[in-house]
C-alpha cells in the first residue's frame, strides 16, 4: 500500500469520526422523567385529615376513619414514636397523622391501595410499605390491652376433643 492511501483512508476514519461525534450532539435531548408525578407533589397541600376533624361535629371524621378522634388520637400517642419519619433534603416525610389515617382506613374499608393513592396522594409503592408497617405497630403497642378469652378457646376446641376430630 501505498502512503498516500494510508493517509486518505487515516483522513476519512477521522471524517467519519467527526461527523458521529457532532450528530450526538445535535440529537435532541430526551425530555427528564421525574419519579414524583404532579399528583404526589402536592401531598403537602392535602390537609384531609384536618378538614375532616373540623368537620367533627357533622360525623364526617367518624365516619372516615370509623373511630371518634379521641381514640385515632390515642392511637398516634402509641404508634407515632415508632412510625414516624424524619424530612430529608428530598422530600417531606409523611406524617405519623396519614399513615395511621392510611391504615385505619384500609382496615375499615378494604379499599385497594390505588383507590387510596388518590385519597392520601402517596402513591401505591408506599402505601404497600406503610400499611403493613403500622399494622405491626399497632399489634405491639395494644396486644397488653387484648383479653384472650378462654371460654371461646374452650368452646371451640370442645368438639374436637368430643368427636375425635
Amino acid at each position: 500500500m501505498s502512503r498516500e492511501v494510508v493517509v486518505a483512508g487515516a483522513a476519512f476514519i477521522a471524517m467519519y469520526l467527526l461527523v458521529e461525534e457532532n450528530e450526538d450532539e445535535n440529537k435532541p435531548r430526551r425530555r427528564r422523567r421525574w419519579w414524583k408525578t404532579q399528583l404526589y407533589k402536592k401531598r403537602a397541600g392535602s390537609e384531609l385529615m384536618i378538614d375532616l376533624k373540623s368537620q367533627e361535629l357533622s360525623g364526617q371524621y367518624k365516619n372516615f376513619t370509623r373511630m371518634p378522634p379521641i381514640d385515632f388520637e390515642y392511637l398516634i400517642t402509641l404508634v407515632g414514636p415508632k412510625v414516624g419519619k424524619y424530612d430529608t433534603p428530598m422530600r417531606a416525610a409523611i406524617s405519623v397523622q396519614d399513615r395511621l389515617a392510611l391504615t385505619v382506613r384500609f382496615l375499615a374499608t378494604g379499599d385497594s391501595y390505588t383507590s387510596l393513592q388518590y385519597i392520601f396522594r402517596i402513591s401505591k409503592q408506599s402505601i404497600s410499605l406503610i400499611v403493613p408497617e403500622v399494622c405491626l405497630t399497632i399489634i405491639e403497642a395494644i396486644k397488653e390491652n387484648i383479653r384472650k378469652h378462654c371460654y371461646l378457646r374452650r368452646r371451640c376446641l370442645l368438639p374436637e376433643t368430643k368427636y375425635n376430630f
